[in-house]
């Protein structure tokens, strides 16, 4: 089962075992017409909201695609959840940032106007780069077979990131930090499940600057509203390479690898 196909309108309700769900719309249309499904393969379906579904093709027409379910599970949504906030970059590097990270597993993705961005989403930029990222999150999260789709946030400025530092843990990539991603203290530590707002602080949110890094006024106001720098390592990775990689740090951290 290679194939996984992802259509919001399914519902877990709708989709017990032997009853035959549907997916229509440009989804149906790539099955059948790039990936040439045909009735009585097997493959994946979900809405990417939790929905796997385990599936044999009964009919397949351009716009249809008829599944039988053979077998359905609800996957609950991680936690605590990663989210990865990328200044925007030039060339593609951001977007190889987010198509990584979606593989790897985070689950929500900021796109960051930060101050050394070369790079700016202004006018109509601004919603055609947001869905530009959702469609890269939409296709890596079907070649990586993810149930659930990371959201991606509207574009953020710093001060709105320094407000998102106070309600979670707030980790910033920055070569010269003194601490180590791999020393920090146990994440699952970070907060108490004693009430709502303790639970929303376990989120944990990694911070990547552009090319350039980022700026020294950007990182003491974020540090001010009580994020904390770290490093990966001694070397300096790229922006399109540091947040996968610290995500990767991250999920051995919380056993989610």
């Amino acid at each position: 089962m290679a194939h996984f196909f992802i259509d919001e309108s399914l519902r877990a309700e709708d989709c017990p075992v032997g009853a035959v769900a549907t997916i229509t719309g440009a989804e149906a249309r790539h099955a059948v017409t790039v990936s040439r499904v045909r009735p009585g393969e097997h493959l994946l379906a979900g809405n990417g909201s939790g929905l796997l579904l385990e599936t044999t093709v009964e009919e397949a027409e351009p716009g249809r695609l008829a599944l039988r379910v053979d077998s359905a599970r609800n996957i609950a949504r991680p936690s605590p959840r990663i989210r990865l906030v990328q200044a925007l970059a030039k060339g593609d590097r951001d977007e190889m940032a987010v198509q990584a990270a979606t593989e790897l597993g985070v689950d929500g993705v900021v796109p960051w106007a930060a101050a050394r961005s070369v790079t700016r989403w202004e006018g109509q930029k601004v919603a055609k780069g947001r869905e530009r990222w959702r469609a890269i999150v939409r296709e890596a999260s079907k070649q990586s077979i993810r149930p659930w789709l990371p959201e991606v946030a509207d574009l953020t400025s710093t001060k709105q990131l320094a407000v998102l530092a106070r309600g979670t843990r707030m980790l910033l990539l920055e070569p010269t930090a003194d601490i180590r991603l791999t020393r920090l203290p146990s994440i699952d530590d970070a907060a108490d499940a004693a009430d709502s707002q303790a639970t929303a602080a376990r989120d944990i949110v990694l911070v990547v600057g552009p090319e350039g890094g980022i700026a020294a006024s950007e990182l003491e106001m974020l540090e001010a509203a009580g994020a904390v720098r770290v490093r990966l390592g001694d070397t300096v990775l790229r922006t399109s390479t540091a947040g996968p990689a610290a995500l990767a740090v991250l999920n051995a951290a919380l056993d989610r690898w």
